[in-house]
């Protein structure tokens, strides 16, 4: 299967580093980063460009793997088992944008002006490492973190070490309260010095330091509550700082996404991982929480998202395909995802019967964004947060404000997205106020009118991850109460990627004894506990 990769201008072609840690090993005389070669602009750049999903990640790992993990949707069929191509693409992405990371963080060290100059830079870069670390850490657990990625400076760095997930989990989350803290909006220094700054070469939020901040709070937010079960002493540390010291979070309208055509980019890699994999559909778990009965007509249907994830078979039914289905599945079919749809959007084949994805959502390469993360994940979190007392004092009132925020937020959000897509057709009406509270205060829903159930918090959270199964991945995985049908979730990680047993043996051998001589799915990351 050929696959095209997603081109984005920058000012350097940095498709010319290397692309995986086993490069360093082939290159050892060589580094591509000399002060003469690239600006730190260009290396900034090409690790803003390094973040959009890659198009076998979408395919083997989000559409083929997750989505049926998680069972946020249905897969009709086993039809790709190669997950090891997703695997390898997102393992290859996160080392070679490593490379850049350290070589930039080496340009920072020899900067000829004052180190305090630099603390804005510095900080915006601490937040992209600790994003992308902390994605590949909760998929495959312990990894090369600390001695990684310098492969160039030293010989002694070509074959990194393992490092162990608590250790990796720790350092992020101090660099996020340094970076949070650094992200000064003056232009000055406190003697007069200007900041270094990006400024156009920055992309994503247009140098918004206010925005940064906001993303930094809100992942320390995200990746405490992660821990806390391991070490609620550490996660209630982080959620009391940012509660009690009100620091800025992400809040809705201003959710951390990659907007494509603010970025100058496309995300071609969406339609074609759906149209190429054909295998996604609505499932009976997701559709149970969104319809109050089975109903083909839609007449059940409460959430008004459903509508902007899903939409009719070929009979303009809605109609799930099983998530538990047993020794006989239903046959499925037709080409919902083809592109003629462009041109003719009723027709989705003969042979669809069940609902698929929403065209418009996965169909769109310019308006669509890809989400980092959203004001209803923090509100969500900060509802877990005071239904179990973590940082913050035990209330179930405060819990049902930030629960009833975070669905309101979440609607908002993706009709938001349904607005600004401009190729959407037929566009869903978007739901008043009166609408989504009708919606959260339904017997289904409602919090107080379920004696605030904690799992009603973890459901909501895992429908507005809907385009980030990675994240519910994880949310399934930490809390094992996110809605499923059959048998529980017992694939844990990813297995490291075959070019670790090559490249790296001594460490990947001595990094699968630390895991029980098994380099396996069942082996549990370290925030899972034993």
């Amino acid at each position: 299967m050929k696959k095209i990769n997603i081109q984005i201008i920058i000012l350097l072609a940095l498709s010319v580093l290397p692309v995986a840690c086993r490069k360093d090993f082939d290159e050892i005389n060589k580094n591509p980063f000399n002060p003469t070669q690239t600006s730190m602009e260009a290396l900034f750049n090409g690790i803003i460009s390094s973040l959009p999903l890659g198009w076998n990640e979408q395919f083997y790992l989000n559409n083929e793997t997750l989505y049926e993990l998680t069972q946020q949707g249905a897969l009709i069929a086993h039809a790709w088992p190669n997950i090891r191509i997703g695997v390898d693409e997102v393992w290859n992405n996160y080392y070679s944008t490593l490379r850049n990371i350290r070589a930039l963080e080496d340009r920072f060290d020899q900067y000829d002006g004052q180190q305090d100059e630099l603390d804005v830079v510095r900080a915006q870069l601490k937040i992209l490492l600790a994003y992308k670390t902390f994605k590949v850490t909760d998929l495959f657990g312990d990894m090369p973190f600390f001695n990684a990625g310098k492969g160039g400076n030293s010989s002694e760095f070509l074959r990194p070490e393992y490092d162990s997930q608590e250790e990796i989990y720790r350092f992020l989350l101090e660099d996020l309260k340094w970076a949070e803290s650094h992200l000064h909006l003056e232009p000055t220094t406190p003697d007069g010095r200007p900041y270094y700054n990006f400024r156009q070469f920055e992309t994503m939020l247009k140098n918004d330091l206010t925005l940064w901040r906001r993303w930094a709070n809100s992942m320390r937010l995200r990746h405490a509550m992660r821990i806390s079960d391991k070490d609620p002493a550490l996660a209630g540390e982080i959620i009391r700082d940012i509660v009690d010291n009100k620091l800025p979070v992400v809040r809705s309208g201003e959710e951390i996404c990659l907007w494509p055509r603010d970025m100058g980019i496309t995300f071609d890699g969406h339609h074609w991982s759906f149209y190429e994999h054909r295998g996604l559909r609505m499932g009976t778990t997701m559709w149970h929480q969104m319809s109050v009965h089975d109903s083909t007509d839609g007449s059940g249907i409460i959430d008004p998202r459903a509508y902007v994830f899903f939409e009719t078979n070929n009979k303009n039914e809605w109609k799930a395909f099983p998530n538990n289905p047993g020794t006989n599945p239903p046959l499925e079919g037709g080409i919902p995802y083809n592109g003629g749809r462009d041109y003719n959007p009723p027709v989705k084949g003969a042979a669809c019967k069940f609902s698929p994805f929403q065209y418009y959502l996965i169909r769109d390469q310019f308006d669509v964004p890809e989400v980092l993360i959203s004001a209803a994940e923090v509100h969500l979190t900060l509802a877990e947060a005071y239904k179990r007392g973590i940082g913050v004092s035990q209330d179930d009132y405060s819990a049902d404000e930030q629960y009833a925020e975070g669905i309101s937020a979440s609607i908002r959000f993706w009709y938001k997205v349904v607005n600004r897509t401009q190729r959407w057709a037929n566009r869903p009406a978007e739901p008043g106020l009166g609408q989504i509270y009708q919606y959260i205060y339904h017997p289904k829903v409602s919090f107080s009118g379920n004696d605030f159930s904690l799992d009603l918090i973890y459901t909501q959270l895992w429908i507005d991850l809907f385009r980030q199964p990675w994240e519910a991945y994880a949310l399934a995985r930490r809390t094992g109460a996110t809605p499923r049908e059959g048998a529980p979730l017992d694939w844990n990680r990813f297995t490291y990627p075959a070019s670790e047993s090559e490249y790296n043996q001594a460490n990947w051998n001595a990094q699968v004894q630390r895991m029980g001589g098994s380099d396996a799915k069942e082996v549990k990351v370290w925030w899972m506990g034993e």
